[in-house]
Formats: C-alpha cells, structure tokens, sequence
C-alpha cells in the first residue's frame, strides 16, 4: 500500500451519486444521469450538467438514468460515469490509480456486483471493492456494525427502499423493493393531474413533497402554489395544495415501504428481534427525511424509528469508513484486485 495511492468510495444512487475522500469527506454530489448522442452513441454530458438537459433534449440527445430501481441497467453509461467521477473527484493531477469502493443494493446479484466491479476498474481503479449498502448505511450511521447484536437499517433512496438486519457485520434479513423517493414523487405527481388538471415533472413533484409532504396528516397543514399545464387549454395554471393532500396521494408508497419492515421482521430470529425493540429503528437516505416519516414507521410497527444524521449521506460516509478499515470489514467486502 503505497502513500501514492488515493481511495475514494462512490455510493452509486439510482437518483444520485455521491463521492467520499477519506480526510476530505463528500467531494461531489451529481445526479445519477448520462446524456447520450443517438447518432453516434456517444456520451455527451454527466451529473448535473445531464440533468438540466431532462425534458429538455433535442431528439438527438438522450439523457437517461443508468441505474434503474438501484441496479445497472446499462452498463456502458455506468462505466462512463464512474469514469467521469472519478477523473472529477481526483482532479486533472492524478497519475496513480485510486482504490475505489462501490455500493451496491442489498439485492444484487452476483453477475451484477461483477459487473460494478468490472465497470470500476475499467474506469480506472487499481483496486474496486463492492459492499452492501446497508452495511455502509449502518456504518456511516455509526452503528457498530460487529457486536452480536440485532440493528435494523432502512436506507430509502431514490429507487429503492432496502431493509437489513445487520448483526456480527453480516445481514441476518434484508428485503429491497422498488417503493422510494421516485415512487413518491410519481404519486404526488398522478394525484396532482387527477385532482387538478394539471401536468407538472418530476422536478416539480420534488419540490412539492419537499416543501409540505408529511407521512401522516398534520393539524397545522402546510400550503404550496404549483405550477403546471393545463390538460384542457394546454396553458400555464396555478394551483394551491395541501399537506393533507400529499399524505393521501402517496399512502400507497408508505405503505408498501412499512410493508417490507414487517417482511424483514418476521424473517429475523427472535434475540435478535428483542435488540432492535431495545434500540430502534435507524433511517438512512435522502427519502427518509420526509416529515414524520419515523412517527408513521412508529405507529405501524410499534418499534421507534429515528433519522440517523445526516441521513442522505449514510451511505457515502460509510463507504469512507470501510476504505479506512478494509482489514476490520473485510467480511462484508467483496474485492477485486
């Protein structure tokens, strides 16, 4: 190990990646989006400069996500992302190949983790390293993550939503399902167009659920003026909306989210059942900062739930951690040299 060679962990998002220097903490936080040329194939943008294309492209540039619900969905982009992360992370001066570490959904299968592997080093890794997210969520939340004791984690992201047991650094139970921030915005977004008449994007929907969304209904509702286009006329519209609307809108979601806590409880052993009675649940990801959303996980499980800090970067934190400390988690780390 030589003092020349840099590490860097990447947590790979469905909506954003994010990049961790050990000593220099989250460096870059891009939108997971690659804008392709159709006519040749090649990438034209990366990150944000990608996603201010959105909605926006002419015909001849696409700008698409290649991680779908949380897994490589193409394969060439992800490689030409990572290779842009890391060339931005490192800066125009580097001539030493990073050790890299990747996060990778709970669900993954192995071809799919190689295949992470494989676009890493491909993309300029000495070394590529594939972990768990979950694992990483538990130890950038500071769980300590080797004691035999039962902790339970759930990271919402963009696309995915996925709950572990960890305990003795290994998961006990864990499910991944495809309910999580997009999902929500998509039904704040669908009730707005049945409700109002109004179309409004993705973005749009974000921002609604952000400025007054809530997990359960509130007594002092919070209001927000939309903006979008009329179905019938085809013209620009306003419209104002409720906090109590959007908890109706995305009931649904949450409920498919608390869904798959039960499923992993009831899939955990019973000691370790009692542990997480003891300790509670902790919540990792950028979703799960939605208003009283560990009050609704609360009342339908009857286990306490509370928002780890700095929730959205869990993940990237962890990743941070598990580079300094390769010996210490090398159970949970699948490695490529």
């Amino acid at each position: 190990m030589g003092i020349f060679t840099k590490k860097l962990g990447i947590d790979l998002g469905t909506a954003n990646t994010l990049v961790f220097l050990p000593g220099q903490g989250i460096v870059l936080n891009e939108p997971s989006v690659v804008a392709v040329s159709e006519f040749d194939n090649r990438v034209v943008a990366v990150g944000n400069e990608a996603k201010d294309m959105i909605g926006k492209t002419p015909d001849n540039i696409r700008a698409y996500r290649p991680m779908k619900d949380g897994v490589i969905a193409d394969y060439r982009v992800t490689e030409a992302m990572l290779k842009y992360y890391i060339a931005k992370a490192l800066g125009p001066w580097h001539f030493w190949k990073p050790d890299v570490m990747v996060s990778v959904p709970a669900g993954v299968t192995s071809t799919e983790r190689r295949a992470v592997i494989e676009a890493a080093m491909k993309a300029g890794a000495k070394n590529a390293y594939v972990v768990k997210e979950p694992i990483l969520a538990a130890i950038g939340a500071g769980i300590p993550i080797y004691e035999a004791k039962g902790h339970m984690v759930v990271d919402i992201g963009g696309g995915t939503t996925d709950v572990a047991v960890i305990s003795l650094g290994g998961i006990v139970a864990s499910t991944s399902v495809k309910y999580a921030g997009n999902k929500i915005d998509q039904a704040i977004a669908d009730y707005i167009k049945k409700t109002f008449n109004l179309a409004i994007g993705d973005k749009t929907a974000e921002e609604v659920k952000i400025a007054i969304g809530s997990a359960i209904p509130m007594e002092e509702e919070l209001t927000y003026t939309i903006k979008g286009r009329d179905f019938m006329t085809g013209l620009p519209r306003g419209a104002e909306i409720k906090t109590n609307e959007i908890v109706r809108a995305i009931d649904n979601e949450l409920r498919e989210i608390v869904k798959a806590i039960k499923h992993v409880f009831q899939e955990t052993p019973p000691e370790l059942s009692r542990d997480i009675i003891e300790s509670g649940i902790i919540m990792t990801g950028g979703s799960s900062q939605l208003r009283n959303l560990p009050e609704l996980i609360f009342r339908r499980t009857g286990v306490k739930a509370t928002l780890a800090d700095e929730s959205l970067y869990c993940v990237a934190k962890g990743t941070g951690v598990a580079l300094e400390h390769l010996d210490t988690y090398k159970k949970s780390i699948i490695s490529k040299k």
